[in-house]
C-alpha cells in the first residue's frame, strides 16, 4: 500500500500521523520557522556607509597604518601619563589639576572614538561602515569635543576666582561644585547631539558615499532632501557648546588680565604661569573647530587631499598638544614628570 501524503511529507517523522498531537506541533513548528525565515531578510537589512576620503590606500596603507598608529599610541601614552601623575600626587588634587586630568582623559576618549575604525580602515579593503556606528561616532566625535569647551569654560572660572577673588577661593570651588561642573561638562553637549544623532536616524538616505574618513556632519549630504530643520538645530549646538563658552572664556581672561596689570608683579606672575597654558589650548581647539567647519561647509568643492590633511590635523594636533602644554608649561605638574623621567633615566 501507499504512504499518505502526509507520512510523505513527514518522513523522519514515522509517529506523525494527521491528526496526532506530534503532527500538530511539528506543522505549527514548521508555520513558525517558515515565518521566521521570511521575515528574516528584511529585519537584518543593514545600511553601509563608504568613506571615500582616503587617498591611494591601495598603495600606502602600511605607511597610513604605522603612522596613525604611532600617533594613537603616542595619545594614549602622553595624556595617561599626565592625568596619573594628577591622579597619584596630593598636592596635584586642587580644582585646576582635576580639571586638567579630565581635559586629558577627554582628549583620550576623542582619540579612541575615532582612531581604532581609522586603523581598520587603512588594512582593509572597502573603508565602510554601518550607517548606525557612523552615526554614533558622530555622536561621540561632536559631544566630546563640545565637553572640551566646556572643560575650558570650568578652568577659566577656576582662574578667574583663583586670582581675581582669593579669598573666596576655598568656599566656592568646593568639592561638589567641581564634581557637578564635570559632570555638566560631558553632559551638555551630550544631550544637544543626542537630538541631533536621532534626526539623523529618522532621515532617509539617497547616497551612501561620505567624503571624508570617519563620520561627521557630512552625514546630512547624503540625505534625499536636506533638512533645514536638522541645519537651525546644529547652529544652536555650535551656538551653545562651541560660540558661547568662547565668549566666557574671553570675558573671564580679560577681567583676570584687568586684576594683574592692577595688582603686584607676583599676581601677573600667576596668571600667566596659570592662563597662558589655557589659552593656547583654547586657540588650538578653536583653529582646528574652524578647520573641521570648512571641511563640512565647503563639502564638494574642496579637493580630497586638502581635506584628508585637514581632517588628520583635526584628530591628530590637539590631544597631542595638550599633554605637551600642560606637561610642560604647568609649573608643579613639570615638577612631577621630570622626576619620573629622572626616576626612569637613572633605572
Amino acid at each position: 500500500m501507499g504512504k499518505s501524503p502526509a507520512t510523505r511529507r513527514w518522513p523522519s517523522c514515522p509517529h506523525s500521523r494527521p491528526g496526532s498531537r506530534t503532527f500538530k506541533a511539528i506543522s505549527l513548528s514548521h508555520c513558525f520557522f517558515s515565518v521566521f525565515v521570511t521575515t528574516l531578510p528584511t529585519e537584518m537589512n543593514v545600511t553601509y556607509i563608504t568613506l571615500d576620503g582616503h587617498i591611494e590606500v591601495e598603495r600606502y596603507r602600511y605607511v597610513y597604518f604605522v603612522f596613525m598608529f604611532t600617533g594613537y599610541i603616542l595619545i594614549l601614552s602622553s595624556n595617561s601619563t599626565v592625568f596619573c601623575l594628577i591622579v597619584i600626587h596630593r598636592n596635584l588634587h586642587e580644582p585646576m589639576y582635576v580639571f586638567i586630568a579630565a581635559l586629558l582623559m577627554n582628549s583620550m576618549l576623542f582619540s579612541t572614538a575615532v582612531y581604532p575604525k581609522l586603523l581598520i580602515d587603512f588594512l582593509s579593503e572597502k573603508q565602510i561602515i554601518t550607517y548606525e556606528a557612523c552615526l554614533f561616532q558622530g555622536f561621540l566625535f561632536y559631544s566630546l569635543s563640545g565637553s572640551e569647551f566646556l572643560l575650558l569654560v570650568a578652568m577659566s572660572y577656576d582662574r578667574y576666582v583663583s586670582i581675581c577673588k582669593p579669598l573666596q577661593y576655598p568656599t566656592i570651588m568646593r568639592k561638589r561644585r567641581v564634581i557637578v561642573f564635570l559632570v555638566l561638562s560631558w553632559l551638555v553637549p551630550a544631550c544637544h547631539v543626542a537630538v541631533t544623532t536621532v534626526l539623523f536616524a529618522h532621515s532617509n538616505l539617497c547616497s551612501f558615499t561620505l567624503k571624508g574618513i570617519f563620520c561627521n556632519n557630512s552625514v546630512n549630504y547624503l540625505f534625499c532632501v536636506p533638512s533645514r530643520a536638522i541645519v537651525i538645530y546644529g547652529l544652536v549646538v555650535l551656538f551653545n557648546v562651541s560660540l558661547l563658552p568662547i565668549v566666557f572664556i574671553l570675558f573671564t581672561y580679560t577681567m583676570i588680565l584687568i586684576v594683574a596689570c592692577r595688582s603686584g608683579r607676583n599676581v601677573r606672575k600667576k596668571a600667566a604661569q596659570t592662563c597662558l597654558p589655557h589659552l593656547l589650548v583654547l586657540l588650538n581647539y578653536s583653529c582646528l573647530l574652524t578647520f573641521e567647519m570648512t571641511i563640512v561647509r565647503l563639502g564638494s568643492d574642496i579637493s580630497t587631499t586638502v581635506r584628508f590633511v585637514m581632517t588628520l590635523q583635526i584628530i591628530m594636533y590637539n590631544p597631542l598638544f595638550n599633554p605637551i602644554i600642560y606637561g610642560l608649561k604647568v609649573g608643579e605638574i613639570y615638577k612631577h614628570l621630570k622626576r619620573l623621567l629622572c626616576h626612569t633615566r637613572g633605572k
